[in-house]
């Protein structure tokens, strides 16, 4: 028997539901595997596939603006995304993770890019970027590498131009300097990052 016209569209809805929902990777939807919803809405900005317009990007926003002390919570807006210049200082996979349904191969993770504006200040906290799974996925089908490993050869200590959409990631607000001050254990200036980053550019200039 063949199928109704109407059971026909249910099922390319379906289908379209289950394709647009993607959000990390296949199988892995853009709210992750969170219980709450406020994390669930936290990551699926995390997990964010459009790619930021000349309209989007907010000229304010600069490595050193994001760098800056103070309580920062409300600084910028998560609206907008920006293009910020800094020094890599490392590159590495992030963690196991909701907004990644706990994934633990390297290319379903996170990779996180932390930049300083001072490669000779070493006690200088960094601002971490983001790559995630979604968007090196993305980038290979452009023909570019993205993996941790290939984005730390390439990147590690040089001058960068990234950009990305503006983030609070309020999982990390207790281990950033400008949310916590002074706190033992601090690894970060702020908890606003780059995240999902969209591009990377490494200037001809760069070292």
């Amino acid at each position: 028997m063949r199928p109704s016209v109407a059971s026909t569209l249910l099922g390319v809805a379906v289908l379209l539901a289950c394709t647009t929902e993607d959000g990390a990777f296949p199988g892995c939807p853009a709210r992750g595997v969170a219980v709450s919803s406020g994390v669930r809405a936290l990551n699926r900005l995390k997990n964010r596939v459009a790619a930021p317009v000349a309209q989007d990007i907010d000229s304010a926003v600069t490595l050193a603006a994001l760098l800056a002390p103070g309580d920062d919570r409300g600084r910028w807006s998560e609206r907008r995304a920006a293009t910020v210049v800094g020094y890599v200082r490392d590159v590495k996979a992030g963690g196991v993770e909701t907004a990644n349904c706990f994934a633990k191969t390297p290319d379903h993770r996170d990779t996180h890019i932390e930049l300083v504006t001072d490669p000779q200040d070493g006690g200088q906290l960094p601002l971490i970027v983001e790559v995630t799974p979604w968007w090196r996925r993305h980038a290979a089908g452009r023909g570019s590498h993205w993996s941790t490993d290939s984005l730390r050869s390439l990147l590690l200590g040089r001058s960068v131009r990234v950009t990305g959409w503006l983030l609070f990631d309020t999982e990390h607000e207790r281990q950033a300097e400008n949310t916590a001050p002074g706190r033992a254990g601090n690894w970060r200036a702020t908890a606003w990052e780059l995240h999902p980053v969209t591009g990377v550019e490494v200037p001809a200039h760069s070292p």
